[in-house]
């Protein structure tokens, strides 16, 4: 919310002749406009909050999947997609390797949720796994190594 905020007084502040007033709460946000839109860059940060949001959403998408809650396992579908999406546009040398990820990989997944069947949906689980992992590969960093999770973290339910 205060990134929109800010987003929203950088605006309105880009029409005024001083556009060094400090915006945000408690007035965090300084120097020019050129200035404060490369704090909030630095802010957002690069594909790696991209994939902490992934991850996140990936033992979601496990869980909703195991607890049969289909809905939620779509939401999750989707919303890996965006983050995704988002951390590309931050960094786009990011997205030859993304691209069997995010053209079959998630595709595949979605359809696995779409059968709403927990055997085709754990199968397809197993091998959107080893699509994140070559994904990893592909990027040099295989010591990023995704597994199926085994502890649920998250307080969601579906009973």
């Amino acid at each position: 919310m205060v990134l929109v905020a800010s987003l929203v007084l950088l605006s309105v502040g880009a029409c005024q002749v001083d556009d060094t007033e400090p915006v945000g709460s408690q007035d965090w946000l300084t120097g020019d406009t050129r200035e404060k839109l490369e704090t909030i860059t630095h802010h957002l940060r690069g594909f790696d909050m991209a994939m902490v949001e992934t991850g996140y959403r990936y033992s979601e998408l496990y869980w909703a999947g195991h607890d049969r809650n289909w809905d939620y396992a779509r939401y999750q579908v989707e919303k890996i997609d965006v983050a995704l999406a988002r951390g590309l546009e931050r960094r786009p040398a990011r997205a030859a390797s993304a691209q069997q990820f995010l053209n079959g990989g998630l595709p595949d997944m979605g359809a696995a949720v779409e059968s709403e069947d927990w055997e085709v949906f754990h199968e397809q689980f197993e091998i959107f796994t080893i699509s994140c992992n070559a994904c990893h590969a592909a990027e040099g960093v295989p010591h990023f190594r995704v597994q199926i999770p085994d502890v649920r973290q998250s307080p969601i339910r579906f009973d």
